[in-house]
């Protein structure tokens, strides 16, 4: 494997990536081979951890294991998942286990895997601020180092000529249960949390998860597992209008592809932003799988007469809530469609309520000036994933999951990682670095037939003069 020259004493850097999650890692990995191009990648966290508290055993992810950080731009990648179980010689067994879908302790240790070798990561460092500094063309990177020894000096400043952010995205806690959640000692968690506050979750009287997606019914299962038939006490509600199944149908995984991403991100703004929240089935539905587990742990408690305890209720939405006696919580629930109301006490309550984007303006309040916005305030991206900035700013900042405004529902998706950091590599670089295929879905988006992929644009969002 080739690796980056050391930079020359005070030249700036080609790229500093910001967070090292599933993205950046990938953005890392298929980086590594490209021996012009000198990057390095920020991380506070002392080490790579993929949603630990939700690495419950048997769990899977929702993606085959092809879509790993690099098979699907690189499939030769010596960071490869396969390439992965070969250095830990496992390829035999995991060829006769069968397994399109890998559990995910498994894809997290891969990742780890990954970190652990790979090059210019640097763990516990928190980025404070990013900067452009017009006199010398380079955005500056401020960083705190949180493992230094006392009496070492711990900030530091980065000079790059590009940026790209994979701050990926935070646990969601409703407006509602916010007061509960962040108070110390009341039993409101969220998910994200779940592993590591179960043993305590599991005396508790009454459980309430809320959230009908695919982490709720991984809890709720996770949960029902462990408690004793006929007491199980479980309490499973959801905003949807049913615990649905998430669109797996070949043609619907489809909106997963690099096609779409690109039909989507054509459309006018308005148009997407009705797309993205009724789109929800194909991102937020639950595992058909999952569902399936769910029924048959239900059924088997029903063999010798009776049924479990326990309410299973879609449809409800959680008003407020509030502490009562004896250390429990009350949930006030609503029924959007029969539009009736009641209250619900309980011991402990498990906020199965997704993610969010995590803002960036707050690590980008210095380039501020420069950003272009769209009508409702967020930044506009290019199709290459880059921020649109003012024509002043000859530098490029890229961004990785903070797109679904402008790319649509694959932007969390795992399936697009390898590709959008081979995109944005390749538009880093000015070069073909990974040849990405111009057509990869039977779907043709729209009444015009695809579109031969579009010449880089500039920072400011116009296309690259044509040349010849």
């Amino acid at each position: 494997m080739t690796h980056p020259p050391h930079p020359e004493p005070g030249a700036p850097r080609d790229l500093v990536g910001i967070g090292i999650g599933p993205s950046n890692l990938s953005l890392a990995a298929l980086a590594h081979p490209l021996a012009e191009l000198d990057a390095v990648f920020y991380e506070q966290r002392p080490r790579f951890d993929w949603h630990p508290g939700l690495l419950i055993d048997g769990a899977t992810l929702q993606v085959p294991f092809l879509a790993d950080l690099v098979t699907l731009a690189e499939p030769t990648s010596p960071w490869s998942f396969p390439n992965y179980l070969k250095t830990h010689e496992r390829l035999f067994p995991f060829y006769f286990a069968e397994r399109f879908h890998i559990q995910r302790a498994e894809y997290d240790a891969y990742c780890r895997w990954v970190s652990q070798n790979l090059p210019g990561l640097r763990f516990h460092h928190r980025v404070d601020a990013v900067r452009w500094n017009p006199r010398h063309d380079v955005f500056e990177v401020d960083h705190t180092r949180l493992d230094t020894p006392a009496g070492t000096p711990a900030h530091g400043r980065t000079r790059t000529r590009n940026i790209v952010l994979g701050i990926g995205t935070a646990p969601h806690v409703p407006e509602a249960l916010r007061p509960l959640a962040e108070a110390p000692g009341v039993p409101v968690i969220h998910a994200a949390d779940y592993l590591r506050h179960r043993a305590t979750l599991l005396t508790a009287g009454h459980i309430t998860v809320v959230g009908s997606g695919q982490s709720g019914a991984e809890v709720f299962l996770d949960l029902l597992r462990h408690r004793p038939a006929g007491q199980e006490r479980l309490h499973w509600i959801g905003r949807t209008e049913a615990f649905a199944p998430m669109e797996y149908s070949k043609l619907g995984l489809e909106h997963f592809t690099p096609d779409y991403t690109r039909y989507f991100h054509a459309l006018a703004e308005p148009v997407r932003d009705r797309l993205v929240p009724a789109q929800w089935q194909l991102h937020k539905g639950i595992d058909a799988d999952t569902l399936a587990a769910i029924h048959d742990e239900l059924y088997r408690r029903t063999l010798n007469g009776g049924w479990p305890d326990t309410v299973l209720t879609p449809g409800v939405r959680v008003r407020t809530a509030g502490r009562i006696a004896a250390g429990q919580v009350e949930l006030h629930l609503e029924h959007l469609q029969q539009g009736t109301r009641t209250r619900l006490a309980t011991d402990a309550v498990v906020l199965a309520t997704g993610y969010r984007e995590r803002p960036l303006d707050t690590i980008l309040t210095a380039l501020d000036p420069y950003l272009r916005r769209d009508d409702s305030g967020r930044p506009r991206i290019d199709q290459e994933y880059r921020l649109l900035l003012a024509p002043c700013v000859t530098g490029s900042a890229y961004v990785q999951n903070a797109e679904l405004h402008t790319h649509g529902v694959g932007a969390p998706d795992l399936g697009l990682t390898a590709w959008r950091s081979a995109t944005i590599l390749n538009s880093l670089t000015g070069k073909e670095q990974y040849p990405l295929p111009a057509r990869t879905a039977f779907t043709t988006f729209g009444l015009q037939p695809p579109a031969p992929r579009a010449a880089p644009a500039d920072r400011t969002g116009q296309p690259a003069p044509a040349t010849g």
